[in-house]
């Protein structure tokens, strides 16, 4: 199973579709969507809180039917159930956030996110997206309390991330995009490909994808 994740940056366009059909996900968990994104052959459940006047929060895209949950735990969370699972795909808050998330600080921003969500994570879940967090090595984005609440809820419901040590397209920066799986299964592969088509760099955020057998 190959599972996917990138912040689109509100962007689309043909360029984008090849980058990420290339890849031969079976599940994509993108963030920032622009409202044309499409994957041939595969299903998609997507935010219903728009981001700004052309994005939403966060999709899910499967190459197997997904049944949308009940309601998405959060305005900037998407959640299906595919093949018995729970997969999630999320936006937390970061430090240049809007007022729209609520709270007086980072931290407590973080923690009101993560509390909504924590009802959907368990050990039948796939959750990534962008977290805005890196989980080791220096933190330039989020803050080491948000890392650390974080942590408490992956290893709370036996998450593994297999993207935790990989870069960023900001030099020297470890990644805030994630992918967390059971940790029951085994990963094959886990790595960083480049925004980047014909030279000219599609997204601010790279891509990452894992290979896993569950």
């Amino acid at each position: 199973m190959r599972i996917g994740t990138w912040n689109l940056a509100g962007q689309w366009s043909p360029r984008h579709l090849e980058l990420l059909t290339r890849e031969k996900c079976d599940v994509w968990l993108l963030t920032e969507v622009h409202p044309e994104t499409s994957v041939p052959g595969m299903w998609m459940h997507s935010t219903g809180t728009p981001m700004g006047e052309r994005k939403t929060w966060a999709a899910i895209f499967s190459n197997a039917d997904l049944v949308p949950a009940e309601s998405d735990p959060h305005w900037a969370t998407a959640a299906a159930h595919i093949d018995g699972l729970t997969v999630i795909s999320s936006v937390l808050p970061w430090r240049s956030r809007g007022q729209e998330w609520g709270g007086s600080t980072l931290v407590e921003d973080v923690r009101r996110t993560l509390a909504a969500i924590r009802a959907q994570v368990d050990v039948t879940t796939i959750w990534g997206g962008d977290w805005n967090q890196a989980l080791e090595g220096g933190e330039h984005v989020g803050t080491l309390d948000g890392r650390n609440q974080i942590l408490e809820l992956l290893n709370a419901s036996r998450l593994s991330v297999p993207t935790r040590s990989l870069g960023s397209a900001a030099p020297g920066h470890r990644s805030i995009d994630h992918i967390a799986v059971p940790m029951g299964w085994d990963v094959n592969a886990a790595y960083r490909t480049r925004a980047i088509a014909q030279g000219q760099r599609l997204s601010d955020h790279d891509m990452y994808v894992i290979s896993v057998n569950r």
